[in-house]
This record gives structure tokens, sequence and C-alpha cells, in this order.
């Protein structure tokens, strides 16, 4: 049965991949351009820009969350991504209270551990990391330069 799973394991990542790149994304579209009921608090509006960290916050959940969701650049936009939801539970959500479930920061610190995972697992299958470390491989590039995938 191990060997069966560890054959879909790729699969699997990516398609985790792409579910969490596509929800982190939209909240940030939400955030920034108001779409979907807009930003948490607004009732439908958008975060003002450059306000700290609400408007930065929201941008790295567009600009990684959608490399995320494509696969490309995955390692550094996920680290990225985790550090941003770190940094928005133990700053914002954890001033109210200790527990997720008291502070409202469930989302931020399941979020920050998904990223945190996609760090060292890679892309896996689907991404458009696989098409790039396949084109340094056939243009020669030697092994410490290509990126490390999951298989």
């Amino acid at each position: 049965m191990s060997a069966r799973l560890d054959t879909a394991q790729p699969y699997v990542i990516g398609l985790f991949r792409i579910v969490i790149g596509l929800l982190f994304a939209v909240h940030g579209a939400a955030s920034l351009f108001g779409v979907l009921g807009g930003a948490a608090g607004t009732r439908g509006g958008t975060i003002d820009a450059g306000t700290w960290p609400g408007w930065y916050a929201a941008v790295i959940q567009l600009v990684a969350g959608g490399l995320v969701l494509l696969g490309l650049g995955t390692r550094g936009a996920a680290l990225i991504a985790s550090g941003s939801m770190a940094y928005a539970y133990f700053d914002v959500h954890q001033r109210a209270a200790l527990w997720p479930i008291q502070n409202g920061g469930e989302p931020a610190a399941l979020f920050c551990w998904a990223f945190f995972l996609l760090v060292f697992t890679g892309s896996g299958a689907f991404g458009l990391d696989r098409l790039v470390g396949r084109r340094a491989a056939v243009n020669g590039e030697p092994a410490a330069e290509r990126t490390s995938i999951a298989a």
C-alpha cells in the first residue's frame, strides 16, 4: 500500500500546492481589489494602499499565492508567504489571546505551516518549476545550479 501511495506523492503535493496558492492569492485579491467580498471588516472595500501591515500582507498574498499556484519559484515564494503568516499570527492575532481558536488566527497558522511544508517538498507535479528544471538540465547547467524539486 505504501509503495502505491508513494507513487502518487508528487501529484498530491502538486494539487495541495495549487489549492493553497489559490486560496492565498484570493485573500490578497479581495484585500487589494475588493473582489469576492473585499477585505475583512471593510464591507466589500479594499485596504488603503501603503497601509502597514495589511496592504503589504495583501501584496505578498497575491504575488506569493500566484507564484505558488503556478509552481514557479515555489520554495522561495512559500518561504516568504510562511513568514508573512507567522508575522500575522504573532503580531496581530496573538495579542488577543494565546490559542488560535480564541484569537481568530487559525487561517494564519494553517497557511504558515502549509507554506512551510512546501518550502521543503517543492512544487510537486504540475508546476512550472519542473519545466524550468528540465530546461536547465537540457542546457547542461551544473546540478548545483538547478532547482531541487520533489519527484
